[in-house]
């Protein structure tokens, strides 16, 4: 089976095509099944009248939830102070930026930028790390790299949803890479 190549999308009218159905609608638990319904809630409502932020506080507030984390890239330090005002009307905010503790990157070996200074690492366990000890209801990653979205999720005890996907290239917008003929014929014949 290979999704992304289905022609039919039978799964949209009701087939099972794993014929597990049961099994999986059995592993679903309370928590779960409130967030299923809350994310229903806000498509049916809102279907394509609501910004990403505006269905993230909709969520957030049909889930009871009172404190907002925000896990930001250095590099998105502008637009997370925007993300910070808007949610702060709503929720109580804690905002962590990528090099909390500035740990040096020599610390771990990791390859730097600029070998003539000073760089201090991303810490993605520090940022889950720190809104743990908040005791935030959801984290928000806005533009943390690529691996350190994946630490970030795998350390944060609250549930996570991305708002900015790091795209440096791209304007933080990775889909325009597939939007665009001449970029995706570029990366199309890479080997």
């Amino acid at each position: 089976m290979n999704c992304a190549l289905c022609t039919e999308k039978e799964c949209y009218n009701g087939k099972d095509c794993l014929k597990n159905r049961d099994e999986i609608k059995n592993i679903y638990n309370e928590h779960e099944i409130s967030i299923i319904k809350t994310a229903a809630h806000i498509e049916a409502e809102y279907y394509m009248k609501k910004t990403r932020i505006e269905e993230i506080i909709l969520f957030s507030e049909s889930m009871n939830y009172k404190k907002i984390g925000l896990a930001f890239c250095f590099g998105l330090e502008n637009e997370s102070k925007e993300i910070f005002s808007i949610f702060k009307e709503h929720f109580k905010v804690y905002s962590t930026c990528c090099k909390i503790c500035g740990i040096d990157k020599t610390e771990f070996e990791l390859d730097k930028i600029d070998d003539n200074r000073y760089e201090a690492m991303c810490n993605p366990i520090g940022q889950a790390s720190y809104l743990n000890r908040e005791n935030t209801d959801l984290n928000i990653i806005i533009g943390l790299c690529i691996g350190h979205d994946i630490v970030f999720t795998e350390h944060s005890q609250a549930p996570v949803t991305t708002l900015v996907v790091k795209d440096r290239v791209l304007a933080h917008n990775p889909l325009g890479a597939i939007y665009s003929k001449y970029y995706l014929n570029k990366i199309s014949h890479k080997k």
